[in-house]
């Protein structure tokens, strides 16, 4: 059975690291166990993984893309300064 994907964009490419790294913070279920885990390295790679993108896409980006990007990863690091709490 085929499955049918929307066309890919900068947005759903942000989104889809940014909801593993809620779930990584224990913020969201892992929809696999059904249940909240935490696992810090893995939040921490993948908020580094959005900063790297965010430099390496400098000058790149339209300012809705640009504005979504700073805004997900300031949200991701406050969330994750909470979690080690």
């Amino acid at each position: 059975m085929d499955v049918i994907l929307e066309e890919p964009d900068f947005a759903s490419i942000i989104t889809r690291m940014a909801t593993g790294a809620y779930i990584a913070l224990g913020l969201v279920e892992n929809p696999v166990s059904g249940e909240k885990e935490k696992d810090m390295g893995m939040a921490h790679y993948l908020i580094d993984s959005l900063r790297m993108l965010k430099e390496k896409t400098k000058g790149n980006l339209e300012k809705e893309e640009k504005s979504y990007l700073e805004q997900v990863i300031a949200d991701l690091e406050l969330n994750f300064v909470n979690a080690k709490e």
